[in-house]
């Protein structure tokens, strides 16, 4: 799962990042409204935790550019300010949930969670699809109620790709989710290659169902 933390205070930032990177989240950072507005209109988060009062720009105005170009972002607001005003324009304009400073990261983590799976996977804890389920809080994986064992890497395209099915998803979208925004500094993407040829041949041989299809020269689907 892929973060953007907008955010000017660079402590919370990283320590929100540390405390997700042990939950396999990739998190990227934008310390100012300008950078913010860049990587929201350049790449896609499957949520954003956005920080309203920023240092040259109010980030209710990256939220409404969000809606403008019919993002699907999940976003959460995090602010010192308690206004309730900023919580209702915020929720009115399509923000998934408000959380005001100080505050746990675990709770953070919990609500972030939520947005997730209430947007991709129908509000469940549990996904399932004919032989295959998969447990999204122990991260588990099973065929015909057999354990099968994934890397991290190829639990988050698992995930990916149940979550955008049906869609055909590009080499290069995979590459800048899995890793970000050293994508662009990549020389190719064979890594994606690789990763997805070893997913598939772990579900295949546990007896999935080719769910995963190749659509040569474009990219890949999840058929449902």
């Amino acid at each position: 799962m892929k973060i953007l933390i907008i955010e000017d205070e660079t402590e919370l930032a990283r320590s929100i990042a540390e405390y997700f990177s042990e939950e396999n989240y990739l998190c990227e950072f934008a310390s100012t409204f300008v950078e913010a507005m860049n990587k929201v209109e350049t790449f896609q988060y499957d949520c954003i935790v956005l920080d309203i009062m920023l240092p040259d720009g109010n980030g209710l105005k990256i939220l409404e550019e969000l809606k403008k170009q019919n993002k699907e972002d999940g976003v959460i607001i995090v602010s010192a300010k308690n206004a309730l005003d900023d919580k209702i324009y915020g929720l009115q304009m399509g923000a998934d949930d408000y959380l005001t400073k100080p505050f746990h990261l675990s709770e953070l983590m919990a609500r972030i969670y939520s947005i997730i799976r209430r947007k991709q996977f129908n509000n469940s804890n549990t996904i399932k699809q004919n032989e295959l389920e998969i447990d999204l809080l122990a991260k588990t994986v099973s065929i015909d109620n057999q354990p099968i064992i994934l890397t991290k890497k190829e639990f988050d395209l698992l995930i990916y790709f149940i979550g955008n099915k049906n869609k055909v998803i590009s080499k290069s979208t995979l590459a800048e989710h899995l890793s970000g925004d050293f994508a662009d500094m990549l020389d190719n993407h064979d890594f994606v290659y690789a990763h997805v040829k070893n997913l598939k041949k772990k579900l295949y041989d546990a007896g999935c169902e080719h769910y995963l299809k190749t659509v040569y020269g474009t990219g890949y689907k999840w058929n449902v």
